[in-house]
């Protein structure tokens, strides 16, 4: 039927277009109703104004202009598939009269989904003659979204996000909801609700059972009269950055603030100071999955136009760097918000109105390189639409995201949506490492610095420090190997890997980890130092650890330490104890040739000697099979 109506418009707009309504037929009793119903829609009470444009529609099924309305207010409504019928009973009434609707008729059919026909519909528009400048440029805008959202549906014909759905009555209520943040373990849900239509606060839903926990507000002193907004929670739940506007001790306009999760709730607000505040505006912060970087958004002087995204890091000593904007493949003359760094620490995630999209602001990812941010990609339809969307995040496994919209089903305003993402805009599935490092002598916590290094490239992923009683989180994109290491002046460090190339899934860890002070009998395993099979051939992998036992050694000139090596019992003895002593001299000699002197290195092998599991297993010989270090002496 739509298909057919395309076609006689089409014709109409050939050979010209033929009349037939004539409003002064209309009974003053159905303009009555009209014009009541155009007073209650000037008040945005649609409902209302829908229900007397059908008395009037009862009264008189020609009557055009009502018609036209009804579609204009479903349309309002999002009930897109009415409002496109509506539509067409309009134009087989009078193509004529109504022609000039066609432009808001393609957004409907647009907002169904059906940019193919929204884009014929445009052209239709297009081609009526002497439109006014401004309808050239609404119709020439619109065209170009089309055949946007057309061809990218063609390049993604096979795919597509599913399962839209309302988050629910224990998200979601009559007022309105956005921005949410997610903890990594998918158990806390922190989001922005603005209460009796003025003030924002911030509430909080739990997961239990595959449930949310009615949403309350968050405990504590963060929520207070004045408005905060835009939200997100840290991945370990300790933190929560925010915009808070007009308060006493703003920057500027809007400014971005901290709260800190405490035994009695949420603290008191922190100003993140001048380093990140301006004078200008600065909102919809997010931290990395590591709290190393923030990343928010600004209108500050100096941007490519509107509102940019920056990022600012965190120093050793407690402070932010200056803000660094993310150049010209993310940001743009339009506006740029609502920045989600996944918990790979390499998907980030944003609106922008100045990147082609469908419409208003839609969602875009951005994959972070060693030398900036790489091209943006936008997210496709149904999750960008011809309307404004909201921020957007994603689950640690890539696969589930939270939005905000104001979809037909709302249950008020703006409400909190989940879906499964759509493969090709995934992040990596991400799992992780947490526990808390400790004196092994004391069991007092200790502030250290856990740092993952990424096997294949030796790049640094992640580098962060415990909170003050030795708490960490660490992200674990899977798809890689890692060298885990903990480091704290004064001890050993800790050396652990996690191999994960090859693993699609897993469960997360929890690593407690015992540094011992440098003092005689300290042992640590070096498990990142590792040989060819059968070999004292040292591989590439194990010179982030070698460097690491090289820079102690430097730093602690009167450290002296003895390397053994240990085998498994595959193998004759004789044979084992000669490759455990050639690798632990292929350390040796890597660390002197760093220049550490001789005298302060002794190395042993020990064959099958010493086992600390069981040879039966694969499992328990890998463990054998290992390089160690001893502290010989401290003075």
């Amino acid at each position: 039927m739509r298909t057919l109506m395309i076609i006689l418009l089409a014709s109409f707009i050939q050979f010209g277009f033929a009349q037939q309504y004539d409003p002064l037929k209309i009974s003053k009793k159905s303009k009555a109703l009209y014009a009541k119903a155009l007073e209650y829609a000037d008040q945005d009470l649609y409902q209302d104004a829908l229900g007397l444009i059908n008395l009037a529609l009862e009264n008189e099924p020609d009557y055009l202009d009502a018609q036209l309305s009804k579609a204009g207010i479903l349309g309002e409504l999002k009930r897109y598939n009415e409002a496109v019928k509506a539509y067409n009973r309009a134009f087989a009434m009078d193509s004529a009269y109504a022609r000039e609707y066609l432009l808001p008729y393609s957004i409907n059919l647009a907002g169904m989904g059906n940019f193919k026909e929204a884009l014929h519909a445009a052209d239709l528009f297009l081609a009526i003659p002497k439109l006014n400048e401004s309808a050239v440029k609404a119709g020439t805008f619109r065209k170009k979204n089309y055949a946007f959202a057309v061809e990218l549906s063609k390049q993604h014909s096979q795919l597509s996000s599913s399962g839209f759905r309302n988050a629910g009555d224990a998200i979601n209520s009559i007022f309105p909801e956005y921005f949410p943040s997610l903890t990594i373990d998918e158990k806390t849900l922190v989001f922005t609700r603005r209460v009796n239509g003025s003030n924002e606060d911030f509430y909080e839903a739990n997961a239990a059972d595959n449930k949310w926990s009615q949403a309350t507000p968050l405990q504590g002193t963060v929520n207070t009269p004045f408005n905060e907004g835009a939200q997100h929670i840290s991945q370990d739940g300790k933190w929560l950055v925010y915009a808070g506007c007009n308060f006493p001790d703003g920057y500027g306009s809007c400014d971005i603030y901290i709260s800190f999760l405490t035994a009695s709730g949420w603290s008191k607000r922190q100003n993140l100071g001048e380093a990140i505040n301006s004078d200008a505006w600065e909102s919809s912060p997010c931290l990395s999955p590591d709290k190393q970087e923030l990343y928010f958004s600004s209108n500050r002087p100096g941007g490519y136009g509107g509102s940019d995204i920056y990022v600012a890091k965190l120093r050793p000593n407690g402070r932010w760097s200056s803000p660094q904007n993310l150049g010209p493949l993310v940001n743009t003359a339009g506006d740029e918000s609502a920045p989600f760094m996944h918990a790979d620490n390499e998907t980030l995630y944003f609106t922008s109105s100045g990147l082609q999209g469908y419409g208003g602001k839609d969602i875009f990812f951005s994959k972070k390189k060693l030398s900036g941010f790489d091209t943006a990609v936008n997210l496709g339809y149904p999750i960008n639409t011809i309307d404004n969307e909201g921020g957007l995040i994603v689950s640690a496994n890539g696969v589930n995201a939270f939005y905000s919209s104001d979809r037909a089903d709302s249950r008020g305003g703006m409400d909190i949506y989940t879906f499964v993402l759509r493969e090709d805009l995934r992040p990596l599935n991400t799992t992780w490492v947490q526990g808390k490092v400790y004196d092994s002598a004391t069991g007092k916590g200790l502030s250290a610095i856990v740092e993952l290094i990424d096997l294949s490239t030796k790049r640094v992923v992640t580098e962060l420090q415990t909170d003050v009683d030795g708490n960490y989180l660490s992200t674990l994109p899977l798809g890689r190997d890692y060298a885990f290491s903990v480091n704290k002046k004064g001890y050993l460090f800790y050396s652990n890997r996690f191999m994960l190339k090859e693993v699609v899934s897993g469960d997360h860890f929890e690593v407690n980890i015992p540094l011992q002070p440098f003092a005689k009998g300290a042992n640590i395993v070096l498990r990142n130092i590792l040989f060819e099979t059968g070999k004292f051939v040292l591989l590439p992998e194990s010179i982030a650890e070698l460097e690491k036992i090289v820079s102690i050694l430097r730093e602690n000139p009167t450290l002296k330490v003895q390397i053994s090596g240990h085998t498994d019992n595959v193998g004759k003895d004789a044979d084992n104890l000669v490759l455990s002593a050639s690798r632990a001299k292929a350390v040796v000699d890597y660390i002197i040739a760093k220049g550490i002197p001789a005298v302060r290195l002794t190395h042993k092998g020990f064959g099958a000697a010493q086992p600390v599991a069981d040879n039966a297993t694969e499992q328990g010989r890998s463990l054998n099979r290992r390089t160690e270090m001893t502290v010989i002496s401290n003075n």
